[in-house]
């Protein structure tokens, strides 16, 4: 079996088109590696593409996008709705066939030590890669955010860098990579002008204040419009469904209704297979199974 490795950065540009394209090609100047789903958001000012491949092949590709972003990306001028520390903001790997997490842990580090050592650039290890505990939660490592972890970088020995410097860059800030689960990211748009809404039902979905589990979320203002922002890190646990409908009721409740809702980047085929499932209570529900692997056929 070919081993498989998927890659998601995301990046702190999501207004220049330009910035953004040269971004994306930098990462397809690797050969062997597919690099696809493309997405941006003016608001969040962030952007993402997914990368698939063989692990070292994933790893060069990604470090090219890397170093096109720190030349493109200064922080210091750098203004959107979504937590950030760097222009290059998280870095995760995910096991796709063939490949442990154990190897995505091992690809994380050196990649990690790669950007410490070439680009002078901190790095924080996060979710199955963390080398700390309080570091698993991604919330928990940008917390702060650029403008708080740039100064306490320097003075706090629990903010130290994983690999690298004790000091942000001067304009890409640090990067926080690490290996994890297929996650999917999901977003509902409330009709609703009042982003208060969206962060009262954000906070009461999400697991860490007693929602549900597997689930992260935010509240932001898009487009003018309150926005939940969900990522679901374990669909098996919550799917896509359970959370829209979930949503749906607490919107209810504030007599406001969902405009509409988009999934945000690749998701695992299963997941759809549950919502039918689920939904349909279709116990003898049968799919072919479509491979990843098939997108190198």
């Amino acid at each position: 079996m070919k081993k498989l490795v998927e890659c998601v950065p995301n990046f702190s540009e999501g207004k220049d088109r330009g910035k953004i394209n040269k971004i994306f090609n930098g990462a397809q100047k690797v050969k062997g590696v597919k690099v696809f789903e493309l997405e941006w958001d003016k608001s969040h000012n962030r952007s993402l593409f997914t990368i698939v491949g063989e692990p070292n092949d994933v790893l060069k590709s990604v470090f090219e996008s890397i170093k096109v972003a720190i030349k493109l990306i200064d922080m210091e001028k750098h203004h959107g709705e979504h937590p950030r520390i760097g222009a290059i903001d998280v870095v995760p790997f995910i096991p796709v066939s063939g490949v442990s997490m154990k190897e995505c842990i091992a690809l994380a580090n050196k990649l990690g030590r790669k950007v410490a050592e070439e680009l002078k650039i901190p790095v924080y290890l996060y979710e199955e890669a963390a080398k700390k505990k309080d570091r698993r939660n991604l919330a928990d490592v940008r917390r702060g955010q650029y403008e708080g972890l740039r100064e306490e970088i320097k003075t706090k020995r629990d903010k130290k860098p994983d690999y690298g410097p004790s000091e942000f860059h001067k304009t890409a800030g640090a990067v926080v990579i690490g290996a994890r689960k297929y996650l999917i990211a999901y977003n509902v748009n409330l009709d609703s002008r009042d982003v208060e809404v969206a962060k009262d039902i954000a906070s009461e979905i999400r697991e860490k204040g007693g929602g549900l589990p597997a689930v992260k979320a935010m509240g932001f203002k898009v487009d003018g419009y309150a926005q939940v922002s969900i990522n679901l890190v374990d669909y098996e646990k919550t799917n896509i469904d359970k959370v829209y409908f979930e949503i749906e009721k607490l919107a209810k409740k504030k007599k406001i209704s969902i405009k509409n809702s988009e999934i945000y980047g690749m998701i695992p085929l299963n997941s759809l297979v549950k919502m039918v499932k689920d939904q349909l209570k279709a116990d003898g529900f049968k799919v072919d199974q479509v491979l990843e692997t098939k997108i190198f056929e």
